[in-house]
């Protein structure tokens, strides 16, 4: 009860039951404004007031919510307090779609590399068409059949125009936009290079399916270590009172916008924190939701303990938390189908410990692993300066509706 939003009703909507409308006069009122006033102490206690029904779940008669009392300052001044308080709000949700950007790409890379294999495909069918275009003339040279890529003359043997081949892949460009990328920026270019490269330019079978030459066949299990958690009994003041650790519950990520995690809900005390076996997680934990639903997703930038609505793994092996967060995503349908039980789907440990994993050679997860990283700790700033912003935005909100900022 008491949650607001602002909507855009540009498509046909349908509101469901506990949901009321409010449709503004906009030469009376700004709809922003009555947003940010329904946001305010003064509202919420009202909708509280409002509250005698009896009933077991809060809610507000239909007739009540049009008894709210507000204070309606000229519409100029209104436009002035949304100016203000919209500015926030609209950096928020501009730091939202950033990081919303940054991590399809984190997950688009993932894709192309580890499970589409398309750096790889790209060096096959290269090979492919540079041997269906051999001269009949064994001796001539290299570069005279490279030419007829349209290859300038540097790229002169099989190896070089594979590793072309899978450049564009990873790049997403053309020739002649690598030709100017290394005519540009030759470190950029030739670290392009190196990367595919890296890549192996053959398929192997395995009992997963082809998978890239010298590429390994794993369990989850095996490349991470699993962790569960707990909850220290709630009655019991000494495990919650004035606790500073972090501890989550899947709660946190059901409305988070973002994978990564910088803050909780919850804190417990020391006392609490014994009474979870797996004590405090360290940062860069993948922690994954196991039951009620299955399958939210985060990486913790924060030090957290977790209750046993959790698996976390940490990622102190060959495999870094930036890989094994985006092959949870891009498996997810197949945890969830090894997930049961009859009140509600929960994958276990040991069910989850036996999921195969695809494991490349170590220097590409270095290198993926090191690209996602960036991206998240952008994402990871955008999330601390969107909560600065909201802080901002709440102080401010109060006084500039009771009048006590002039605008």
């Amino acid at each position: 009860m008491g949650e607001v939003g602002l909507v855009d009703f540009s498509d046909t909507v349908f509101l469901g039951q506990r949901i009321v409308q409010y449709r503004v006069d906009k030469d009376v009122i700004h709809p922003r404004f009555l947003l940010y006033t329904f946001l305010s102490v003064d509202l919420q206690n009202q909708f509280r007031m409002h509250d005698g029904t009896g009933s077991v779940v809060s809610h507000i008669r239909v007739p009540d919510c049009s008894k709210f009392e507000l204070n309606l300052p000229p519409l100029s001044e209104q436009n002035r307090i949304v100016e203000i308080l919209g500015s926030l709000d609209d950096k928020i949700q501009l730091n939202h779609r950033i990081n919303q950007t940054l991590e399809q790409m984190a997950q688009a890379l993932f894709k192309s590399w580890f499970v589409d294999f398309e750096p790889v495909k790209a060096k096959i069918a290269a090979r492919e068409r540079w041997q269906a275009l051999q001269p009949e003339n064994e001796t001539a040279s290299p570069v005279c059949y490279a030419a007829e890529f349209d290859e300038p003359p540097a790229v002169g043997d099989l190896e070089s125009y594979m590793n072309r081949a899978a450049m564009q892949a990873i790049s997403g460009k053309t020739a002649e936009q690598l030709d100017a990328l290394r005519a540009e920026d030759p470190e950029r270019y030739n670290e392009l290079f190196e990367t595919a490269a890296l890549f192996p330019s053959a398929m192997q079978d395995s009992e997963l399916g082809e998978i890239p030459d010298g590429w390994e066949c794993s369990t989850i299990g095996t490349e991470v270590e699993i962790k569960g958690g707990g909850t220290p009994p709630t009655k019991n003041k000494e495990y919650w009172e004035s606790g500073s650790i972090n501890w989550t519950s899947p709660k946190d990520l059901s409305g988070a916008q973002s994978k990564v995690m910088i803050s909780t809900e919850r804190k417990i005390t020391e006392a609490g924190l014994a009474k979870i076996s797996s004590g405090l997680l360290p940062v860069d934990t993948v922690l994954m939701s196991s039951r009620a639903p299955v399958g939210y997703l985060a990486l913790a930038k924060i030090p957290v303990a977790i209750n046993q609505g959790y698996i976390a793994m940490i990622c102190k092996k060959r495999l870094q938390p930036e890989f094994v967060l985006q092959w949870a995503e891009s498996v997810m349908d197949d945890i969830k189908q090894l997930a049961s039980g009859s009140t509600f789907a929960e994958i276990s440990k040991k069910s989850f410990r036996g999921i195969p994993i695809v494991v490349p050679v170590d220097s590409l997860v270095s290198i993926f692993s090191n690209v996602a990283r960036e991206k998240y700790s952008s994402v990871e700033l955008n999330l601390k300066s969107s909560n600065n912003l909201s802080e901002m935005r709440d102080a401010l909100l109060p006084k500039l509706l009771s009048g006590e900022l002039e605008v």
